[in-house]
């Protein structure tokens, strides 16, 4: 009787789970355990996140300079400095840099001894003809980073013609060596399924064996060398191969890796962890699944650690042979043979060393936690607490000796423990209260606070969502969390707005806050303020809310004057906000805006569509796009919550085509849609190169089909509602109590005064006229359930009990139904407007019952003539002595008959 039954009965289900914490954690010795320290998750409400900057144009890797200023660098070529007193960021340098592929600017490290040589370390794909990658330093001074000064350590000749893989993340250990990733650089996008071990004839530039399982290569390696004060470098003690290079390049750390893209040092024992990123094969392995393995590497000392022969704990990975089309021989891992005609290096290669954790696209058997989909690993540091004497945001002696993790793709961050013997133990998830948009880069400064980069959703551009974010842990008191209202970011000069902080919160409840703002160079006290902005530009409004204990927590808030959004109207006759089947809808869409004088009404977008199942219109209205039918709608959210958003957008190129591309390339295809929900669902590759897509094996056959639809009609013409006209509402007929229609109008403007363009929007939403008495606004009444029926409905009515709806509109509604089971004395029902006491609109009375409850019954009242929206409030009340369990109440029709 009522499908919303099972969203409450699911309360009744829900199993709060805590994961188990072991009763010993590491002291200052890396993997000694002499007992209890704190074996308690630190509570999320201690956690502070404060996004510094955004906006950025792809970030890579960041430095966090003592005076807390953070320097960091843009993969197309940008050194920029976030300044922590000023909290504004500029371009302090612009490297020339190749971007192609996946290369540019790419890594950057300060110099263990920089307070006092300046030493800016960096690593990047040099510009111009010649293909190198280039390791050189120069001197920060100040704000300056001078270009004079620079040093080339090192460099390393590339290939520029083909995708993919270039690493480049830079790091000190605590004995002063610089370590340096670097990826395979090879062909990785004609592998037929395999690894790119291609031994043909003139196809040297698609063999690893070339690269990474080469000695006499610098490349999908990890090097580690020590720089000279006066220039150049040296080779540190226990590299893998002797310092005369008779056995291989003496740089080389660790080889055998795809794209070991970020890395870390424990800076206690030396070891090294780095998260390797994996390929797209159609190799089965162990577990029955593809061999598409992501890992997550511990070199204890140098080695070996497989690509392109072993992946995970040393599965093998077969010689593919392109030119019979036949997988070949398979690798002995504890002695692996590199033959290939395209290795200038030794043929011996060390044993393969298999890796700490390896996940694929499905869900991990060995690692449960870390999900499944696309991937994208990565090793963030490894905390010791007592490298953070007596720094106000350290983290919990509960992470003390732990590596945190993380995937871009998947955004999650892992803490992982290990046991006595420094192996694997087990992970848990961190800070996972918190949303990362692709996850980059992850450090601490020397107060403890954890610094990340954020990259943003799409891939080889400036993204909104890519930021600078600083999070702090604090025990005992803890920093007021700051947040910004303000009812009008946009507008045209002179700009009025109001802004609150109201909405800011202190966990530490007994504390007294004190707010202050800085705006345009003033400083204005109170929780509230009004201010105006006289001329055109994009200002900063910061707010700082301190506790009576001195700690300060802060808000950064853009205001954009010169342009005023759009004002975008609907106007009807007709009731907004329930249908009837078969009856007419009619609008007429009027649009206004203050800068663009004359609307092109060619620009003014109407659509309309019909959304079964009752679907969250406010969801939908979130997103950017303009719906014209169900499976647009909710293909497009689909979309935007799985991990394709990191290979795809709509009209800009990233690793995947575009959406539009694909519409265009299927459309009208015969069964289509059924090919490319199994691809969704099992990944694959060939029609876009030899670019693999990821699998999304938890995604249901159905749930594929709406987000392939989607795409699929990117390419149809829209077929534009004209801005005045009526519509007839048929498309819910015979489907029940459910679904609502959507009338969606939207205008962008042309922009004004160096303010970029904006969106109005209004809207109609239709519901059915059925309204479930339990999904009240507001009320003071118990909800039931009936398991066997599927049903739920309102109970415990008693005399001056109520129940309330925001904003229905009583155009046009003549009667009232209710579905009420009397169940002893009965009562009365009372509808008014906007208040319980307030204009009484409609009156029913429900007959009592001497004995028992009745069956459900459909009784009818009439409702008084009434037009526009109100708070409704249906309000009970006694008819005799009984005051309590009156009647029951299910649904309210209202009906316009």
């Amino acid at each position: 009787m009522k499908s919303n039954y099972l969203l409450v009965a699911a309360a009744f289900f829900i199993v709060v789970c805590s994961s188990w914490i072991g009763k010993n954690t590491y002291t200052n010795h890396p993997f000694q355990i002499l007992g209890k320290i704190d074996t308690k998750v630190p509570d999320s409400s201690r956690y502070t996140r404060i996004v510094l900057a955004e906006g950025l144009d792809e970030p890579m890797e960041m430095a966090v300079l003592p005076n807390l200023n953070v320097l960091f660098v843009e993969r197309k070529g940008a050194v920029k400095l976030y300044n922590s007193k000023t909290k504004a960021v500029k371009i302090i340098a612009n490297i020339n840099v190749f971007s192609g592929i996946e290369d540019g600017l790419l890594g950057l490290a300060l110099d263990p001894k920089f307070a006092e040589n300046h030493w800016v370390y960096l690593y990047f794909a040099v510009g111009g003809d010649e293909s190198k990658s280039r390791l050189a330093r120069y001197q920060l001074v100040g704000d300056k980073l001078i270009s004079k000064s620079e040093q080339v350590l090192l460099e390393i000749p590339t290939q520029r013609k083909y995708c993919c893989h270039s690493a480049g993340y830079l790091a000190f250990d605590s004995k002063g060596v610089l370590y340096l990733s670097t990826g395979d650089n090879t062909n990785a996008e004609e592998t037929e399924g395999y690894t790119p071990v291609d031994e043909r004839p003139g196809r040297g530039l698609a063999d690893d064996q070339a690269t990474s399982a080469s000695t006499n290569d610098l490349r999908g390696k990890i090097l580690r060398i020590i720089p000279k004060e006066g220039g150049g470098y040296s080779i540190p003690e226990g590299n893998l191969f002797p310092k005369d290079g008779s056995k291989g390049l003496p740089e080389i750390y660790t080889m055998g890796s795809r794209n070991p893209y970020r890395f870390s040092i424990d800076q206690k024992n030396g070891y090294v962890y780095w998260g390797d990123v994996g390929p797209d094969t159609k190799v089965e392995s162990e577990d029955g699944e593809y061999m598409s393995f992501d890992e997550i590497n511990q070199a204890k000392k140098p080695g070996f650690f497989g690509w392109p022969y072993f992946l995970g704990n040393n599965q093998t990975l077969p010689l593919y042979n392109y030119a019979t089309k036949r997988p070949g021989e398979k690798k002995d891992h504890t002695k692996p043979l590199n033959n290939s005609p395209n290795n200038t290096g030794e043929k011996e290669l060390p044993p393969a060393q298999a890796a700490m954790i390896w996940y694929g696209k499905m869900p991990s058997k060995h690692f449960p936690l870390v999900g499944s989909g696309g991937a994208t690993a990565a090793a963030g540091p490894v905390y010791y607490s007592d490298l953070f004497p007596n720094a106000p945001y350290k983290l919990s002696e509960y992470y003390n000796g732990k590596l945190f993790i993380y995937d871009w793709i998947r955004g999650w961050i892992m803490a992982v423990t290990f046991d006595e013997s420094g192996n694997y133990k087990q992970m848990e998830p961190f800070l996972k209260h918190f949303k990362f948009s692709a996850p980059v880069d992850m450090q601490f400064s020397k107060d403890g606070a954890v610094y990340m980069l954020e990259y943003g959703t799409n891939w080889f551009s400036k993204n909104t969502d890519a930021k600078l974010v600083r999070i702090e842990y604090q025990e005992g008191n803890r920093k007021p969390i700051a947040e910004i209202a303000v009812d009008k970011p946009y507008g045209a000069a002179p700009l009025s707005i109001s802004l609150s902080g109201n909405k800011s919160v202190d966990f530490d409840k007994e504390d007294k806050l004190d707010f202050s703002w800085k705006i345009a160079g003033k400083i204005i006290n109170g929780s509230e303020m009004k201010y105006t902005f006289k001329k055109p530009g994009i200002y900063s409004v910061e707010l700082n809310v301190k506790d009576d204990k001195g700690a300060i927590g802060t808000a950064v808030s853009k205001i954009h004057v010169g342009n005023t959004p759009p004002l975008v109207a609907i106007k009807s006759n007709s009731n907004r906000s329930f249908y009837w089947d078969g009856e007419l809808l009619d609008y007429q869409v009027v649009v206004k805006d203050v800068e663009d004088k004359v609307i092109d009404q060619n620009k003014v977008k109407v659509s309309f569509g019909y959304l079964p199942q009752g679907k969250d219109v406010a969801v939908i209205l979130a997103g950017n796009q303009d719906p014209g039918a169900y499976n647009y709608l909710k293909g497009s959210g689909m979309l935007a919550n799985l991990d394709c958003k990191a290979c795809h957008s709509m009209d800009k190129a990233s690793v995947g085509p575009t959406y539009k591309s694909i519409s265009m390339r299927y459309a009208g295809k015969k069964d289509i849609v059924k090919t490319l929900v199994k691809k969704v669902i099992e990944g694959g590759s060939g029609n876009w190169g030899e670019r693999a897509m990821s699998a999304h094996p938890a995604v249901s056959p159905d749930a594929a089909a709406e987000m392939v639809n989607y795409i699929l009609s990117l390419s149809k013409k829209s077929g534009k509602l004209p801005l005045k006209n009526s519509i007839s509402l048929k498309d819910h007929l015979g489907n029940g109590k459910e679904g609502s229609y959507l009338l969606n109008a939207s205008y962008r403007d042309k922009g004004a005064n160096g303010i970029e363009p904006l969106d109005g929007r209004a809207y109609i939403s239709l519901h059915n006229p059925y309204v479930q008495a339990e999904d009240f606004d507001k009320g003071n009444v118990r909800i039931a359930t009936i398991t066997t029926a599927f049903m739920a409905y309102a109970t415990g009515i008693a005399d001056r009990s109520y129940i309330k709806f925001n904003k229905i509109d009583l155009t046009g509604i003549k009667q009232l139904k209710y579905n009420v089971q009397a169940i002893g004395a009965g009562g009365n029902i009372e509808l008014r407007l906007d208040s319980m006491n307030g204009p009484l609109i409609s009156k029913f009375i429900v007959p009592a019952v001497a004995n028992g409850k009745t069956d459900w019954k459909e009784l009818t009242a009439v409702v008084n003539d009434t037009k526009g929206s109100h708070d409704l409030y249906f309000v009970f009340s006694a008819s005799g002595d009984q005051k309590q369990d009156l009647f029951n109440l299910d649904w309210i029709y209202f009906s316009n008959k």
